[in-house]
């Protein structure tokens, strides 16, 4: 039979598939298949139906299995890569859907650039003070977008690829980190 995993709590080992056939099936870590290690909410699955309403032997549909290295579709290691050497542009958060943080980073960063080398032209003509500060000022944000950005990818680098899925893909609230 085939049907969508509900949740699966990596920690207890223990979830919920809703079946094709409309009925709800018990999962827990020994129903996984063979090398099968973890399942998210939403992946669509294969299984075999025990005592009417537990599932067993459960493989997922796409092909590969949850936990090795893919989180459907979004890839902790290219969101970290993207992170570290496109961050300051907010490439990273467009991969991972929010186009709002990404359109705040990207520009701000323009923003910044721009004061930042019309400044520089201003301050070489005038020398003024206000120029300095301004110029100081867009430098200080550009920075702390690359430092966060740099931050964002190792924190990406180094979760857990269930705990990437569960905070990046999966969950409908959109955190900034």
């Amino acid at each position: 039979m085939q049907g969508t995993v509900l949740g699966f709590d990596q920690q207890s080992r223990s979830g919920a598939i809703s079946g094709d056939d409309g009925k709800r099936y018990k999962l827990t870590g020994s129903s996984l298949g063979a090398g099968v290690t973890s399942l998210r909410a939403g992946q669509k699955v294969d299984f075999e139906v025990a005592n009417d309403n537990e599932a067993n032997e459960v493989f997922p549909l796409s092909g590969a299995s949850a936990g090795a290295g893919s989180t459907g579709e979004k890839n902790k290691v290219a969101a970290g890569i993207l992170a570290l050497l496109l961050g300051s542009l907010g490439v990273h958060k467009f991969y991972l859907g929010r186009t709002q943080t990404g359109l705040l980073t990207l520009g701000a960063f323009v923003v910044s650039y721009i004061i930042h080398d019309s400044i520089f032209t201003l301050y070489m003509m005038l020398g003024s003070f206000l120029a300095f500060i301004l110029k100081s000022g867009s430098f200080l944000v550009m920075a702390g977008i690359v430092i966060v950005s740099i931050i964002e990818g190792v924190i990406y680098l180094t979760k857990s690829d269930e705990a990437f899925n569960e905070t990046y893909v999966a969950s409908k609230e959109k955190k900034w980190l």
